[in-house]
């Protein structure tokens, strides 16, 4: 009924835009055909905070603009960033919304966990971030006026999470001009999988000569492609863990509930609108509001072991992802300064449902001398039975981000010019994961959860203040030099509780004290009413009180994760750290259509808090870029070559993998060194156009990557005896997740037939093969061999895709048969495994199978 309801909502809006559209053809033909020619001569970025033509701005930056974006009929995140080389994301899982972002190969792996790093890529919506933990806000693409991706260390103008490069989506804003809109369908077809489509609409309405609104609405069905076929486990001390009847005293399970062709679907729909409202002359507000809402199911993710395009899950597989937010821009003048306030209010929610068999699959073999996981572990209901021990994991987060920044630019055309400002954002998150493993005991649950192995309910805030500014100056009319520096306050903060139950019989002490018979933590590391933990258990001793003081976090049994102030309470664990950043270029026209930079620039990511209280927290890390580039317009205007070398040093690189309890931590690893070249070219011969983009990426650590980060533990491999650091990745490692050559082109030939102007299109992207972990060392430990993660998860393999198109344009209409992926290529994204020993399951996320389709559209 819900999925009905928002159908209807979108069909009315696009119903009633079309239906107010047939007074208004002429008005708007001619301002979109200006709007068409202006992309085709210019294009204009706002990277620096002023509008300038992309060939005048001295930074690596590539823009996909309003007429591209359509073209080729881009959505999304993954297709967009398949256009931009110097780009390249893990899929965490796969569903959508859990892409982390890189650039320039500055990827250690593992990232993306609520209680992870801060993302080292930013993303912005117009003049406002909207970068968020846990993974890529991404937002839908439809009247987008550009995508900009700005490679390379932003962190003067741009802040915290853009030390590798900055993403901006800048969409069409209001237009007092005149009224128009536009609606557009598609129908697909997915090898292997079902039908899916979308559509679209947008009106543009001018209420007076000085203001106008404008809104967006969509709806979209993704097929799904991957089965969940049917399958068995079982358990010691059944003898086949993957049989179906057990016939040794054991449990075995099924998933006949589960079983479902094209698993994977998603659904997606909302809105975005607008109001641009002209005070005077001098003065504008803008303000926008966006709403999304994105329903995914089953796992975008397969098994290998099982076939292509194939899982065997147990449980229930969903993820909720829904956000709005507000936005409010203010530009004005103040004598021949600019003047621009930008703040906004995001509000992101997610719910996911997820299964987590692999994990009893795994540690079932792993304690097979111990007669499997539930003899090992204690997995028993109220009266003593042994249960299933899978677990299905049910979480939330509950994502803000207030965001505020104030700037002022001197005249574009002084031979002095600055832009200076302030900026404050706040981000929070409820972070909420239950464990859960049904009809376990009340006293093996985490204490008020029964059915609940492990609980983690935390709070996450962190806050960002700086200051910065750049300045330029015309040494001489072809030769600048430009100077800027940001200083920068963050302060991180974490508080809640994460781990099992204890047992409350006896004062805590009756046994066993929770389903895995674990002290070290969840409810025995609380604290008391006495200010101490629960249990010490380097003395196995309890606190002189065994009252626990109540949950910081609400929907928790109490506290571990705080830090306890005499007169004061509980304390969020707490990370703060203050620095400057700064960039350096030179910039030199030897001719009018040849531009050649130098620039040297600094960027950084806040440090935070590990979980486990035995883990210190990890230290920022810093990314120095040293960058040489040209920008060149050459045959009258018709080619434009674009490129930049680089060497960048990334300072004690932030790492995360899965630890103990495939618990996630963090620690600062070595250096990197990271060397590449990118270039984008296009040529414009009329109706014949063409484009190419490519990279080259050489990333590597300088140094060995340690398991741990304790200077006192020499990072050796180790004795007979198992002693010592282990060395996780030998000094010369390459980078995991970025393929070292990424490359696209396109080609579009465009008829002239009258008002009717037929096309043919394609595009081939290719990207090389990556490590999917950085964790490549083999180790020998006594008579164990330890084979590396990153061979037991798999590499990612180089892959070619070709989409091609054939369509028309008749006047206000466009029609288009398309084929995506047109060879069904299994590219792979990233590869995951569902826990930190589940390496008998590594899961693949593909690219979408070969997709065959139609679209249409209809200006008015």
């Amino acid at each position: 009924m819900l999925v009905t309801k928002r159908k209807l909502a979108v069909t009315a809006l696009l119903a009633s835009v079309a239906s107010i559209a047939t007074p208004a053809f002429a008005q708007s033909t001619d301002t979109q055909e200006a709007a068409s020619a202006s992309e085709q001569d210019d294009i204009i970025v706002t990277a620096q905070k002023r509008e300038e033509n992309i060939q005048n701005v001295p930074i690596s930056i590539q823009a996909i603009g309003t007429k591209k974006l359509d073209q080729l009929n881009i959505a999304n995140f993954a297709e967009y960033s398949q256009l931009l080389p110097s780009v390249s994301f893990q899929a965490l899982g796969g569903t959508p919304g859990t892409n982390v972002v890189y650039m320039r190969g500055v990827a250690s792996g593992g990232d993306g966990n609520h209680s992870g790093s801060l993302p080292s890529v930013g993303v912005y919506l117009d003049e406002q971030p909207v970068t968020t933990i846990g993974g890529n806000l991404d937002v839908h693409v439809y009247d987008i006026a550009r995508i900009e991706s700005l490679a390379g260390p932003q962190g003067t103008l741009y802040g915290a999470s853009s030390e590798a490069g900055t993403i901006r989506i800048i969409t069409n804003k209001p237009d007092t001009s005149g009224f128009y809109g536009r609606v557009d369908g598609e129908v697909n077809s997915v090898n292997k999988g079902g039908i899916g489509g979308k559509v679209e609409g947008m009106i543009n309405i001018p209420i007076s000569p000085d203001i106008a609104f404008r809104a967006v609405g969509f709806y979209q069905k993704d097929a799904g492609y991957i089965d969940n076929i049917p399958g068995c486990r079982s358990f010691l001390p059944e003898t086949n863990p993957l049989g179906c009847i057990a016939t040794n005293g054991g449990i075995t399970v099924n998933n006949s509930k589960f079983v479902k062709k094209d698993y994977n679907d998603t659904e997606l729909w909302g809105g975005r609108a607008a109001l641009k409202i002209d005070l005077d002359e001098n003065w504008t507000v803008t303000p926008t509001a966006i709403y999304q809402d994105t329903r995914s199911h089953g796992s975008y993710g397969y098994d290998p072991r099982l076939g292509d395009l194939k899982v065997q899950h147990f449980f229930p597989e969903y993820r909720r992802d829904r956000f709005i937010q507000a936005a409010l821009t203010i530009e004005g003048k103040l004598g021949n300064w600019d003047l621009t306030y930008a703040g906004a209010y995001l509000d992101r929610k997610t719910f996911s449902s997820s299964d987590y068999t692999d994990y009893a699959e795994a540690y079932d073999s792993l304690y097979s001398h111990y007669n499997g996981i539930s003899s090992y572990f204690y997995f028993h209901d109220a009266a003593g039975n042994t249960i299933d021990p899978r677990q299905n994991v049910i979480g939330s987060d509950h994502f803000k981000k207030l965001s505020q920044e104030f700037r002022v630019a001197s005249p574009q055309g002084e031979r002095f010019r600055v832009v200076a400002g302030a900026f404050y954002q706040r981000q929070s998150n409820e972070i909420h994961q239950d464990y859960q493993v049904p009809g376990l005991a009340p006293e093996l649950s985490v204490n008020g959860f029964p059915g609940t192995l492990w609980l983690t309910q935390q709070h996450r805030v962190d806050k960002d203040y700086a200051m910065f500014g750049e300045a330029a100056f015309d040494i001489l009319p072809n030769l600048t030099f430009t100077a800027g520096g940001r200083a920068y306050i963050y302060d991180n903060s974490l508080i809640g509780f994460f781990g099992f139950g204890r047992n409350p019989g006896n004062g805590f002490s009756d046994g066993p004290p929770n389903a895995a018979g674990s002290n070290r933590t969840g409810v025995a590391q609380c604290f008391t009413t006495s200010g101490q933990r629960l249990y010490d258990r380097d003395t196995d001793t309890y606190s002189s009180s065994l009252t626990l003081l109540p949950a910081a976090v609400a929907g928790s049994p109490c506290t571990n994760l705080a830090v306890y102030a005499v007169g004061r309470g509980l304390q969020p664990v707490n990370t703060q750290g203050q620095g400057f950043t700064h960039k350096l270029n030179l910039t030199w026209k030897p001719v009018e259509d040849v531009l050649l930079y130098g620039t040297w620039s600094r960027g950084f990511r806040p440090g935070g808090i590990n979980r486990r209280g035995t883990i210190p927290p990890y230290a920022a890390d810093f990314l120095t870029n040293y960058e040489i580039g040209w920008k060149t317009t050459l045959a009258g205007g018709k080619l434009r070559f674009n490129g930049a070398i680089y060497q960048q040093e990334w300072k004690a690189f932030q790492f995360s993998f899965l630890g103990q309890n495939s618990f996630t931590e963090i620690h600062n690893g070595p250096d990197a060194r990271i060397r590449g070249v990118e270039m984008d070219a296009n040529l414009n011969l009329g109706p014949l156009v063409l484009t190419a983009a490519g990279s080259y990426t050489d990333a590597k650590t300088k140094k060995n990557l340690c398991l741990y980060d304790d200077p006192s533990f020499a990072c050796t491999l180790p004795g007979p005896g198992g002693q010592g650091n282990l060395i996780s990745a030998p000094a010369g490692t390459r980078l995991p997740v970025t393929p070292r050559f990424k490359a696209n082109a396109t080609a579009r030939y465009t008829f002239d037939l009258g008002t009717l102007k037929p096309y043919l299109q394609g595009v081939v992207a290719h990207q090389s093969s990556a490590s999917s972990d950085i964790r490549t060392a083999v180790i020998q430990t006594g008579t164990l061999l330890v084979v590396n993660p990153a061979e037991l998860q798999g590499r990612l393999p180089a892959y070619t895709t070709a989409n091609f198109a054939i369509g028309a344009e008749f006047t206000n209409y466009t029609f288009e048969l398309f084929v995506q992926n047109a060879f069904d290529e299994r590219g792979q994204l990233s590869r995951f495994q569902e826990c930190g020993s589940c390496s008998q399951r590594p899961y693949i996320v593909p690219i979408n199978p070969r997709t065959i389709g139609v679209r249409a559209g209809a200006k008015f």
